[in-house]
């Protein structure tokens, strides 16, 4: 297991070992939504907002 500053907060964000790039994980501190964007060594940036698409 490795972990991350969140990129909201600053806290240690713990990264799972079968956890794979572009897969969210959520901080523990602020809640925020995080996208792993490397594993090595292990990042993270704010989530993108999922836009509905309302069937188009």
């Amino acid at each position: 297991m490795s972990v991350a500053a969140c990129p909201e907060c600053d806290a240690q964000v713990k990264i799972e070992p079968d956890t794979r790039v572009s897969e969210i994980v959520e901080c523990g501190d602020c809640r925020s939504e995080l996208e792993v964007t490397s594993l090595e060594p292990a990042t993270l940036a704010q989530a993108p907002e999922v836009e509905e698409d309302w069937g188009e």
